[in-house]
């Protein structure tokens, strides 16, 4: 698990365009990288058009945003276009992002228990180090908060 001012770690993930995204080759610009349980459920539409609404906010401070879940690239894919959205999905099938990040935890739904993603994000600085971490997030004002943590140039 990345600690506050420590190196992020180095990953690559496939992503809802069918591309490759390497963490580490987004050195020298600050990162966005927020987990969410699921495509096209309440919440996590709702979060990923909140940071939709921002994009150009976050790229007037030279910052990139990318979204993991454990969905499938095909289900990113569907769900990007049908939200227009303009950053990447990775697709975490092998639960490494989400194990790096440690946003993998039992949950309870309708009295079962499960292994799920707790809603999380992480603000990676320009050097690569992890400046910022937000766990278990509520979704409303949450894409605002970590917009204004991004220095404005």
């Amino acid at each position: 698990m990345p600690e506050i001012g420590k190196k992020a770690p180095s990953l690559t993930g496939l992503t809802g365009d069918g591309g490759e995204l390497k963490l580490s080759s987004l050195k020298g610009q600050w990162v966005v990288v927020y987990f969410y349980p699921r495509d096209s459920t309440p919440g996590c539409t709702s979060e990923a058009g909140d940071f939709r609404d921002l994009y150009p906010q976050f790229r007037q401070r030279d910052a990139r945003i990318i979204g993991v879940s454990r969905d499938s690239v095909k289900s990113h894919a569907n769900f990007a276009e049908k939200q227009k959205l303009p950053f990447p999905l990775v697709s975490d099938a092998d639960e490494s992002w989400c194990q790096a990040f440690d946003v993998l935890h039992e949950k309870v739904l309708y009295g079962k228990r499960h292994l799920g993603i707790v809603r999380s994000s992480f603000l990676i600085d320009p050097h690569g180090k992890l400046a910022r971490e937000w766990r278990g997030v509520k979704v409303a004002g949450h894409a605002q908060a970590v917009l204004d943590a991004i220095p404005a140039p």
